[in-house]
């Protein structure tokens, strides 16, 4: 349909049209997530599945919606610098729609919920087109959109201590991966946020916390050896990570039961990786 089509949706508030059916209304907003213009991709297709998911007019379906939208992490993995991480980055902001959506209401089984962040998981692990905002096509942000959809996992009342504990290890690697340039558009918040997001859950306890930030922080000072183009490419995006987690951590609101705790061992992360600024 024309772009005028989805327009007159937005005016009208984003309800329903009435003159075609939701399978092809939702097949074609699928195929617009991976649209290079924002305004299509960014500024209709997304907010128009993400509202109708948050209104329940997917209730009866969410599971066929979020097994499509964990599909579309596949479209194209391992490229980059090409089209292709839209259509990834985008489903994965619609799949945690669907999951926040189980949030609220019990509307798919556990076992779904558990194989969605299986592929979360596994998708951004593999996504290697880490590019934030792209010049004329907008917003990529795959590693920002995958922090939030672990986010809306680790509110899962599916999710339990075990789960929780992997999506924290999903968020290390993460941070941990060689790059060929540094978190330049915010992704350490998001990933913060999503480390938030577990704690704010109070049943993962100091013992695992402490052994998981002391392995961000081994990494946080290191540099890579002289000649290489950029020394900090080894551990600038943990040290970046750290210092996230720890803005987060000491001002954010509903803190978690271990926030004293864990400030102490953040705080000591952090001097162990800034010798030269806090140390005496």
């Amino acid at each position: 349909m024309s772009g005028a089509y989805w327009r007159q949706v937005h005016a009208d508030g984003l309800a329903v049209p009435s003159d075609r059916p939701l399978d092809d209304l939702t097949a074609e907003l699928t195929r617009m997530l991976g649209d290079t213009d924002p305004e299509t991709r960014d500024g209709t297709a997304y907010p128009t599945l993400a509202t109708w998911v948050e209104r329940g007019v997917y209730d009866d379906l969410l599971a066929g919606l979020g097994d499509g939208m964990a599909a579309g992490l596949t479209t194209g993995l391992g490229e980059v610098g090409t089209d292709s991480v839209f259509r990834r980055s985008f489903s994965v902001l619609v799949l945690a729609e669907c999951i926040a959506r189980d949030n609220e209401r019990p509307l798919v089984s556990g076992g779904k919920v558990l194989d969605w962040g299986d592929r979360i998981a596994t998708w951004l692990l593999r996504e290697r087109d880490l590019r934030g905002f792209v010049p004329g096509k907008g917003w990529a942000h795959a590693v920002a959109h995958g922090a939030d959809a672990l986010g809306a996992l680790a509110a899962s009342p599916h999710i339990g201590k075990a789960e929780l504990t992997v999506v924290l290890d999903v968020v290390a690697d993460r941070v941990l991966m060689p790059v060929d340039a540094l978190f330049a558009h915010g992704e350490e918040d998001r990933l913060a946020h999503t480390t938030l997001c577990v704690l704010r859950r109070d049943v993962v306890p100091l013992s695992i916390l402490e052994p998981w930030i002391n392995r961000l922080a081994s990494a946080a000072g290191e540099r890579a050896v002289h000649g290489e183009q950029d020394p900090f490419l080894r551990g600038g995006n943990a040290e970046a990570f750290l210092r996230a987690l720890y803005l987060q951590l000491a001002l954010g609101p509903r803190p978690p039961a271990v926030r004293s705790d864990l400030l102490l061992v953040v705080v000591e992360a952090l001097r162990a990786s800034n010798p030269h600024f806090l140390r005496d």
